[in-house]
């Protein structure tokens, strides 16, 4: 006789917290990544939103508006609320493309660039916190199946929400009163 799958975890450090499924360890390192991530992007306008747009501007040819949040999944409504603010806060600028001056490019501006380099550097800083004492090779195996997971979620269902996904799960009031 095989061993059971809910037997297989027995050994799992969250043996007898109720609910310790796949979803509580996600939520539960979401969690902490947001706060820690948050936290260290702080004063970035729109947060870790706005990080992520100057992170895709930063590392790619500078994408259209659309382009950007149908990427980064962001409403299309919202999306020229956060450029409006990124580029007010000097960091990034919409540039007419040449090859058809109707379209609007979004490019980083050297203080963007600065300002990308200085926000990496703490977010990876936040991401060596949430992994604590977790050894390096354990925590590149979690990262790129991680990554190799989404990537593959995502290409299957390319319409997903990331971003909502994310709100629910920090949304939830429950979460507010539990213990840290």
């Amino acid at each position: 006789m095989g061993v059971r799958d809910s037997d297989a975890g027995r050994n799992s450090p969250t043996v007898g917290i109720p609910g310790s499924d796949l979803g509580w360890h996600l939520g539960v390192i979401l969690r902490s990544w947001h706060e820690r991530v948050e936290q260290a992007v702080q004063g970035m306008p729109h947060g870790t939103r706005g990080y992520q747009i100057l992170s895709v501007v930063g590392h790619n040819d500078p994408p259209t508006q659309s382009g950007l949040a149908k990427h980064l999944q962001i409403d299309k409504t919202v999306m020229p609320y956060v450029i409006d603010a990124l580029e007010g806060a000097g960091l990034v600028e919409r540039r007419t493309d040449p090859a058809d001056r109707r379209v609007r490019r979004i490019a980083i501006t050297a203080s963007g660039a600065t300002k990308l380099t200085e926000l990496e550097a703490k977010v990876r800083a936040a991401e060596d916190a949430v992994f604590g004492n977790v050894p390096a090779p354990l925590r590149r195996v979690f990262v790129d199946n991680a990554a190799q997971l989404a990537t593959s979620l995502h290409n299957d269902q390319p319409a997903l929400d990331p971003c909502l996904a994310v709100m629910d799960a920090l949304a939830d009031p429950a979460l507010d009163s539990a213990p840290r």
